[in-house]
């Protein structure tokens, strides 16, 4: 019956957050209108949504979404290219586990980690 996971992330100053989703990351704001302090982003069936949290603390923020991808060393090389700032310990490598993964932190320190089953 579960359809779909939509996680909820928060940020600090709305517009930061929509530039860096969707100037450097791709995502189009998919919102059916632009409530204050609210923000909803997708891209390729991937949503994500945010709520204003004004007086976050980034050094204490500890938001974290996962997400899969079947081309992440295409998608790595994309986001090097638009000079978007890899996680200084996120850089793609295969993990122990099994994943093949990358990592980014947001204007609001949400940690975003990409991965792919390594073959």
């Amino acid at each position: 019956m579960l359809t779909a996971i939509h996680p909820k992330l928060p940020m600090r100053n709305k517009q930061a957050t929509k530039a860096y989703y969707i100037d450097q990351l791709g995502f189009i704001d998919c919102g059916a209108a632009d409530y204050d302090g609210y923000l909803m982003v997708e891209k390729e069936g991937i949503e994500i949504h945010f709520f204003e949290f004004k007086e976050l603390d980034p050094a204490e923020n500890f938001g974290q979404v996962y997400i899969r991808t079947n081309d992440i060393d295409g998608l790595y090389q994309s986001l090097l290219d638009s000079r978007v700032v890899i996680h200084p310990n996120g850089h793609l490598e295969t993990k122990p586990w099994g994943q093949k993964e990358f990592s980014l932190l947001d204007p609001d320190n949400n940690l975003l980690t990409f991965g792919q089953h390594a073959s």
